[in-house]
């Protein structure tokens, strides 16, 4: 009676029998008795006036889902009064919402599931929350294909909940200068996870991350589910920095290719080689495969660094520079396998010797077949006793191919 004095006053004043007629007017369209005192209760408005025709069809349709779609009738429940008052109780909101869902394709069976399961989703605010939450997902570009699901998979929380969660997210994306393109993708593919999640606000998320604007967006960017570590109540770490993330990326990258190249894990040469090799996995395995394709086979370049694991600090262009000078020598590629460490030599100690030694043999003072490893290995001291200076002028051709080959650089 309270309800009715304060929103339908009128009704008091009726006249006998006035009262009567409404409600015998309702039950003529097929209102039952229980649906009608339970509606007057929420909606005294009702029996002000002509009959609410949107509140008739409402019931219909209900009916007619209850009929093909489930057990019992609504009578028994279907209804969920509770969600029900009488500030937001607008038959027209709660029409408009069904006719949606059924021209969106959802069948009786479907609606009846959805209504049992999630009654918020109908009866919250007269399904007029619903119908906000699909104007705003309709602005991200999500089509009438991509909003069915979420009433199908929705979760067990009220939808205002829902709803303030995807504004909520939303004003996060834009607080951290997301484009709107960016922001249309995570609603478009991750509605349900983020209608699900509470999120902390973007003040404290920066803060208890340690991070900027910038790279707060990117790290979303590159994996919209990361904001599940963000919701409200659990705690945040702080991010490493970008330098520690390049140097866990860098370090996890180097492990990779020397595991590839047969080293144990967490052994002594493990860790020694980690000290050795300069690089990027990425930059090591891209040396490795370029001395690979010069013409030797993967086992020989792996015997190789494995002897002198320090020719993979240099990058392809010097690599390359010194195995062209190697073939215009006259020597083979395959000659590598052997003497591994000629790439890590400087060129100009390496032209200064086999230059010499063209010159020697040239000149009668030196037998050809010499090794490479003892033509470039030698000290100099050995190299003049052993080699130059076996010809009178072996010295003073020395200095001048020095001062030639130094000009050069």
């Amino acid at each position: 009676m309270g309800k009715i004095f304060k929103l339908a006053p009128q009704v008091l004043s009726f006249e006998n029998g006035v009262l009567n007629l409404k409600l015998k007017a309702y039950e003529n369209l097929g209102i039952s008795p229980s649906i009608l005192v339970n509606a007057v209760a929420v909606s005294p408005c009702l029996l002000v006036g002509d009959v609410n025709f949107e509140f008739v069809k409402v019931v219909e349709i209900l009916k007619s889902i209850v009929a093909k779609g489930g057990d019992g009738d609504v009578d028994s429940g279907l209804i969920q009064w509770h969600f029900l008052d009488e500030a937001s109780c607008k038959w027209g909101l709660m029409l408009e919402l069904l006719c949606w869902l059924s021209d969106a394709g959802f069948s009786e069976e479907q609606l009846a599931e959805i209504i049992r399961r999630s009654p918020c989703v109908v009866f919250e605010e007269s399904g007029g929350k619903t119908l906000s939450m699909i104007g705003f997902l309709t602005k991200f570009g999500l089509s009438v294909n991509q909003i069915v699901p979420v009433f199908l998979e929705f979760p067990q929380i009220r939808m205002v909940k829902f709803f303030a969660n995807l504004r909520m997210c939303f004003q996060l994306l834009t607080e951290i200068e997301m484009e709107a393109a960016e922001i249309g993708k995570i609603f478009q593919s991750h509605t349900l996870f983020v209608g699900s999640s509470t999120l902390k606000t973007t003040k404290s998320l920066l803060g208890c991350l340690n991070v900027g604007k910038k790279r707060l967006c990117s790290i979303v960017q590159d994996d919209p589910f990361v904001m599940k570590n963000w919701v409200l109540g659990k705690r945040v770490k702080p991010l490493v920095s970008i330098r520690e993330a390049e140097e866990e990326k860098s370090k996890a990258g180097k492990t990779e290719f020397l595991l590839r190249l047969g080293y144990v894990e967490n052994t002594k040469q493990m860790n020694s080689a980690f000290k050795i090799y300069r690089g990027k996995g990425a930059e090591l395995q891209e040396r490795f495969d370029f001395i690979v394709k010069a013409g030797l086979t993967r086992d020989e370049v792996c015997r190789m660094i494995r002897v002198s694991p320090q020719i993979l600090n240099q990058n392809t262009d010097t690599v390359k520079t010194k195995i062209e000078y190697l073939e215009k020598q006259g020597y083979s590629v395959s000659d590598l396998v052997s003497f591994p460490s000629y790439l890590s030599y400087k060129s100009q100690r390496v032209k200064l010797r086999l230059s010499m030694y063209k010159w020697l043999i040239d000149h009668g003072a030196a037998e050809p077949g010499l090794a490479l490893s003892t033509l470039v290995a030698s000290t100099d001291r050995i190299f003049l006793q052993s080699y130059v200076n076996k010809h009178p002028s072996g010295f003073q051709v020395w200095e001048n191919l020095q001062k030639e080959i130094l000009s050069e650089n």
